[in-house]
């Protein structure tokens, strides 16, 4: 299993799995199709959306655990 981290892109955490979307978008990540939004990191855009990033990272980890 691969585990994801703080400085992963989105567009590479879609590729990686891309039911990763469901829980990005029920933080406030709604920008997930933008072109930038591909080539940003999940720090960078918890950052922009005011989300702590280590609880993200730690969602989509488990997430990935059950898969």
């Amino acid at each position: 299993m691969t585990q994801i981290n703080k400085e992963m892109q989105i567009g590479e955490l879609l590729m990686l799995n891309p039911d990763i979307a469901p829980i990005l978008m029920r933080a406030g990540m709604h920008c997930l199709g933008c072109p930038a939004s591909q080539m940003e990191s999940l720090e960078d855009a918890a950052a922009v959306h005011g989300l702590d990033v280590d609880i993200l990272v730690d969602q989509i980890n488990d997430f990935l655990k059950g898969c």
